[in-house]
Formats: structure tokens, C-alpha cells, sequence
């Protein structure tokens, strides 16, 4: 799944994703980077609202979950089971989210878990910037589930 796919994806699922101004500037197993418009997602101090900032950081990580599924038919159901965010500075222009993908081995207990037991549970970290600056980070737990059938 290449950027212009997984954009039109998540335009198409995940309707929040068109309506905060998302686009995918990367799109790849190991690295995933979403940008959102600041026009559509300001608080009443004209930053960035935290919700919006939270909201492209777990797409990010879901996404790159979504990705590593790319040839699982069929594609399970991907959730976000818990997170936590920090804010460093106001954002006060478009920002970013990017999540890489962690270490090989526990990528591989991921899928294991995923195949053995039809549920895997991983966790992510996920970088937002703004500007070439880092101002905020989440910390994702991310479970893919074989849907019930």
C-alpha cells in the first residue's frame, strides 16, 4: 500500500481523517508520516486542538499496523486499546505524525500472536512535529483481531 492509497483509505473508512485535512506524505512498511492542516483543526487559542494533535498521532500508528496487514486476507479489525500523549509547545502551523516501525522481533511476537491466537497487541510511538521541531509524542497500544466469523 503506497501514500495515495492508504490517503484514499483513510478518506474512505475513517471519515475524520478527510474532514481534519490529512495527507499522507509517506506510506511504508517500516515508516508511516501523516500531515494535517492546521485550518481545520484549531482550538480557540488558533494552535493545533490536543484532540486533533492525539487523533493524527493514532492514525499514524494504525496505519502502519494496517499496512503490515497489507497482504492478510482477511484484514482484521485494527484498534487503538490505550494511549497516552504529551504536548510539548503549541502547534501554529500544519503538523505532522510519524510512526516507525519498532524492531524486528517484536514485529515478529506481533504477528505470531496475531496467527496463533487471532489477536495480536503492539505498542507504537508515534512523533508529532511541527516545523522540523518535535512537539508531542503518544505512546500506543495498538491489537489487530481476526474479525469473528
Amino acid at each position: 500500500m503506497n501514500a495515495v492509497e492508504l490517503e484514499q483509505y483513510l478518506h474512505r473508512h475513517i471519515p475524520i481523517s478527510s474532514a481534519m485535512g490529512i495527507t499522507v506524505v509517506a506510506a511504508a512498511p517500516d515508516a508511516v508520516q501523516l500531515r494535517a492542516a492546521l485550518t481545520p483543526n484549531l482550538n480557540h487559542r488558533s494552535t493545533a486542538f490536543g484532540g486533533s494533535v492525539a487523533a493524527l498521532a493514532v492514525l499514524a500508528g494504525w496505519s502502519l499496523v494496517r499496512i503490515g496487514f497489507a497482504d492478510v486476507t482477511p484484514l482484521p479489525q485494527i484498534v487503538i486499546q490505550r494511549s497516552t500523549v504529551e504536548y510539548a509547545v503549541p502547534i501554529r502551523s500544519d503538523f505532522d505524525a510519524t510512526c516507525r516501525r519498532p524492531g524486528q522481533e517484536m514485529w515478529q511476537r506481533f504477528m505470531q500472536a496475531y496467527t496463533r491466537r487471532g489477536r495480536g497487541r503492539l505498542r507504537l510511538s508515534v512523533d508529532v512535529g511541527c516545523a522540523g521541531v518535535t512537539v508531542g509524542h503518544l505512546t500506543g497500544e495498538f491489537v489487530a483481531m481476526m474479525e469473528a466469523g
